[in-house]
């Protein structure tokens, strides 16, 4: 395991760069200055909470990696359910909290539509994440209690930064 903590170090640490670069735009609208850590660690969750579902599966030779496997698609479908679900929430949270500690530049509707828009991206690129994983632990025999959960938590983190300025710039910067 050793190596693979290593690359999962460095994209860590990339992630981190990148959220440098959007110093600025943090500063500018404080409301995504909240949002940023809720939504790393959503991104996480999600991914670890299918990882683990998936794992399960596997370990108890119910998962069969094909397009056909209702297990596979309703535990993503759960993961979109999850994300639309709980990212409106999160920003919802998140214009509140800076609401009450400084004022806003953004409206409340259009952060619920930036945590929104980048929750249901970030859902679906944890599946996406989750499922090759997962599968490449099968196929490289190893267990993926030990190796699903970690990569896909650290990937989805990296992501959720990735996909949250992503939507900031078609969105509010655009």
């Amino acid at each position: 395991m050793f190596p693979v903590l290593v690359v999962l170090t460095a994209i860590e640490l990339g992630s981190g760069l990148v959220l440098d670069t959007f110093e600025g735009t943090l500063l500018r609208y404080p409301t995504l200055l909240v949002l940023v850590p809720v939504t790393i660690g959503m991104a996480g969750n999600l991914g670890s909470i299918l990882a683990s579902r998936l794992s399960t599966a596997f370990h108890l030779g119910l998962l069969s990696f094909e397009a056909t496997d209702d297990r596979l698609a309703g535990n993503a479908a759960a993961t979109v359910a999850l994300a639309v679900t709980v990212f409106p929430l999160v920003g919802g949270g998140a214009w509140a909290v800076q609401a009450a500690v400084g004022g806003t530049q953004l409206s409340p509707g259009t952060v619920v539509i930036v945590a929104l828009a980048s929750g249901v991206t970030l859902a679906v690129l944890a599946i996406v994440v989750t499922t090759i994983t997962t599968y490449a632990a099968y196929r490289f025999e190893l267990d993926p209690d030990d190796v699903v959960i970690p990569v896909v938590t650290n990937v989805c983190d990296v992501l959720g930064v990735l996909v949250l300025f992503g939507v900031v710039q078609v969105l509010v910067s655009g």
